[in-house]
């Protein structure tokens, strides 16, 4: 950049220039040393200043030199708006100083790249430096290794890696992290678009004007908040704080956001299917009525409900920023989750039904006995016997299938607050919302069953429910407590699933 200047005292007039000292330094003719003296530049000269440039850019700091140049305003008034003729005008130059320029990282910009390379995301460094600063400063960042160990830094100058063929730009392009250095505005683009090529879902950074174009072609367009009008414009998101960490943070909430949404379909759909399956063994088994339509109504309103809405509150795990990402044309509800969910949804119609028929059998009544209570008269030794069907005798196994469905599907949204993470690792305790999603339907559930107690039996044969004894209480813990193991290997069998997928993919 050139800026034609007057001094206001003596009338002399000045080009000013300052650039990119390896591209400036080739127009100039002249050196302007430390005592003031100017003399031509010699090879001696050009080999010195190639040293100092690459001196400093490997500390690392950004280089501009600065240059002048006498001149006579007249001469150029025609051609200072006329852009191709700038080149002509800012030749025969003197070097009169090169200044680094140290941007320092921010501290948190270290760990941030640490984790996208943790996450699965790679980077891809694209700047105007020369080769020494911008591989120094990525160094720095890691985005490059610091010790190479004989492998070739994957930097490359931008008209370089342009000339190459285009599978070999691919090729480059399709794994690990890059910097691209001297590049034209245009290149971002083309790179952009080159990634897309490759199935890749590239997020480009920019500012200025010129990056509009690669700002508008990217999947996700991010302009800095201190940027031009023009790229936040074309950009589908503004960083206002101009931080890097920040895009890390959003990638890690994003994926906390979709966790939830599995979280929250994983227990709503276990639980329906439970509940279904419940209903639908108990009938096919011949047994009497499982469960009232007002006790189905209740769990779903009040035992399902609060759960599942506090399941949205479940925290960032500590694996979210692990695991690769995910394929965008993978569906919410894989073809393992649903098993899981089938399986789960058994067991859960396991304990319901288990508990209720465990009541006739321990009551001394035969598997098949209960299963013919319909014909009861036919073959009962006395009345006694058909009386446990009744529908007043029938309020206890019903309470205690009501009870073992209501504790199961409460463990099972404690489960829930991670999707692939043990319980025992990432315990409830983390979203306390979910605490009280779980405790307050499960008080008001005892409250139900205790109601006579508290005054009001009439809540209490409504819900055609009972008190439980203590022994009963420990039955119902008993069949509902299994569910946490299952869950847990399920969990980690969809682990290993997951990790095989990667590796072939990979």
């Amino acid at each position: 950049m050139g800026v034609f200047c007057r001094n206001i005292h003596s009338g002399k007039e000045t080009l000013l220039v300052k650039g990119a000292p390896n591209l400036l330094f080739e127009r100039c003719t002249h050196v302007k040393l430390r005592s003031g003296s100017i003399c031509e530049i010699t090879d001696d000269i050009r080999d010195e200043f190639s040293s100092v440039i690459t001196s400093l850019s490997s500390r690392p700091l950004r280089c501009l030199l600065l240059a002048v140049k006498d001149v006579d305003f007249d001469q150029y008034a025609g051609d200072i708006h006329r852009p191709e003729m700038f080149e002509s005008i800012e030749t025969g130059l003197t070097a009169v100083g090169i200044v680094g320029i140290r941007d320092p990282p921010r501290k948190e910009a270290l760990e941030s790249i640490r984790l996208c390379g943790q996450a699965g995301i790679r980077i891809a460094m694209i700047t105007g430096d020369a080769k020494d600063t911008a591989v120094a400063i990525a160094k720095e960042l890691t985005i490059l290794p610091k010790d190479p160990m004989g492998t070739p830094l994957k930097a490359y100058e931008g008209k370089d890696f342009f000339s190459k063929s285009e599978n070999e730009q691919k090729s480059l392009l399709a794994s690990g992290n890059l910097v691209f250095y001297r590049t034209e505005p245009t290149d971002k683009q083309n790179i952009v678009k080159m990634l897309q090529s490759l199935g890749e879902v590239p997020a480009m950074t920019g500012d200025g004007v010129n990056d509009a174009p690669a700002l508008r072609q990217a999947n996700i367009g991010i302009a800095m908040g201190s940027g031009t009008e023009v790229a936040k414009e074309a950009a589908d998101m503004i960083l206002v704080d101009n931080s890097f960490s920040t895009i890390v943070k959003g990638v890690e909430e994003g994926r906390c956001i979709y966790a939830n949404m599995q979280a929250f379909i994983n227990f709503l759909i276990s639980c329906n299917i439970g509940e279904v399956f419940a209903v639908f063994f108990a009938s096919l088994f011949g047994f009497p009525s499982l469960l009232s339509s007002l006790q189905l109504l209740w769990v779903n309103l009040v035992t399902d409900g609060p759960p599942a809405t506090a399941l949205g509150y479940n925290p960032p795990d500590s694996e979210v920023m692990s695991r690769s990402p995910r394929d965008r044309n993978e569906e919410i509800i894989t073809p393992w989750l649903l098993t899981r969910y089938f399986i789960t949804g058994t067991y859960i119609a396991i304990s319901t039904v288990g508990i209720f028929a465990s009541y006739f059998l321990d009551s001394g009544l035969s598997f098949d006995e209960v299963r013919q209570w319909s014909t009861c008269a036919e073959w009962a030794s006395n009345d006694s016997i058909c009386l446990a069907f009744s529908q007043e005798s029938l309020s206890i196994p019903q309470t205690l299938a009501l009870s073992a469905l209501v504790t199961v599907e409460l463990l099972k949204a404690l489960s829930s607050v991670s999707v692939d993470t043990s319980i025992t690792k990432i315990g409830p305790q983390r979203n306390p919302a979910l605490l009280l999603g779980v405790v307050i339907p499960f008080v008001i559930h005892l409250g139900i069953l205790y109601s006579g107690k508290l005054g009001v039996p009439s809540i209490a044969s409504s819900f055609g429910v009972v008190p439980l004894s203590v022994e009963q209480w420990i039955s119902v813990f008993l069949w509902s407590l299994p569910i946490l193991l299952i869950d847990d290997i399920l969990k980690a069998y969809g682990k290993t699933i997951n990790k095989n997928s990667h590796i072939a993919n990979q």
